[in-house]
């Protein structure tokens, strides 16, 4: 539309009058003014569109940090779990504090763990 009217007021022709120019020309400067505005709206809407999309993914990152956390915590307590799970005579399972004694390793493991994670910041 823009060009159409440029169009129209660089060619003269016997229907348009000075008057009728002078709106194109009013016209014109109204079309190049929305253009403008719609160029910047498009803009403002692609960087709230890329600053959503930063803020949802640093918002996933810390909940992965977290649960990366959590199964690092617990993977040597599962393997713990499953030495001592095994169905055949282990020499610790005739001691008569091995299940106490087997709590209170995983539990020193974990709060080992947890402390050097937030040594480092981690959690």
């Amino acid at each position: 539309m823009r060009e159409l009217i440029a169009q129209l007021q660089r060619d003269t022709h016997e229907c348009l009058s000075e008057t009728t120019l002078t709106y194109f020309r009013d016209v014109h400067d109204h079309c190049i003014q929305i253009i403008d505005l719609v160029e910047t709206y498009h803009d403002m809407s692609t960087t709230l569109t890329e600053t959503y999309m930063s803020v949802v993914s640093n918002r996933m990152n810390e909940v992965m940090k977290v649960l990366t956390v959590i199964s690092t915590i617990f993977i040597p307590l599962t393997f713990l779990a499953g030495i001592y799970g095994i169905n055949m005579p282990i020499p610790e399972n005739n001691w008569p504090l091995t299940y106490q004694i087997f709590w209170i390793i995983c539990i020193i493991i974990a709060l080992v763990m947890l402390y050097w994670f937030r040594r480092r910041n981690w959690i």
